[in-house]
């Protein structure tokens, strides 16, 4: 290490020969952050995809779907919250990941039966196998077996209908992915 320092302070030493002006004054501790940079700090902790959805690395467990939801933009993560709440109340002992920016929740290893995501102006929640759940949930897909709950931010949630749907969708067969 002594050998780089010295290599260093050699060259500086040049630089400085051949051209005055650009002598620079001995490097100091370094500054604590200012209150601007500390405020720059607190952006969420994940970039942003299209629509507000975050970028999580792929991952199980509780901890990437924690990192997901924190990194919900605005009252998203409020009702991120909510839901991951509600969910786990619903059915204790979920399991959970986040694949394809998504949390997901399931019963049993890679079988899921819901999937949360973010969009510009709502939350969007996939029932893998909505369409067996009684009453329907409103939203309709391409996909035969799945149904969405679009959840926006003036719009109250029927939490006991929500968790009755998070009941009924862990008791069915899960989706593989």
């Amino acid at each position: 290490m002594a050998d780089n320092t010295s290599a260093k302070s050699t060259k500086t030493a040049k630089q400085a020969v051949a051209n005055p002006s650009a002598r620079k004054p001995a490097k100091t501790a370094a500054k604590a952050p200012s209150k601007a940079a500390a405020a720059k700090s607190k952006e969420p902790a994940a970039p942003l995809l299209s629509g507000g959805n975050p970028q999580i690395a792929k991952g199980y467990g509780d901890a990437p779907v924690q990192a997901y939801i924190a990194a919900m933009p605005g009252w998203k993560s409020d009702l991120g919250r909510r839901l991951d709440a509600l969910i786990e109340r619903a059915v204790p002992g979920v399991r959970k990941a986040v694949k394809w920016n998504s949390p997901l929740y399931g019963m049993e290893d890679q079988t899921w039966f819901l999937g949360i995501h973010c969009f510009t102006k709502y939350i969007k929640v996939a029932f893998f196998r909505g369409a067996s759940l009684r009453p329907l949930p409103p939203g309709g897909s391409k996909q035969k077996d799945v149904r969405y709950l679009d959840i926006r931010e003036d719009e109250p949630l029927d939490e006991a209908q929500f968790a009755a749907w998070v009941k009924q969708a862990s008791e069915l067969p899960g989706e593989k992915m």
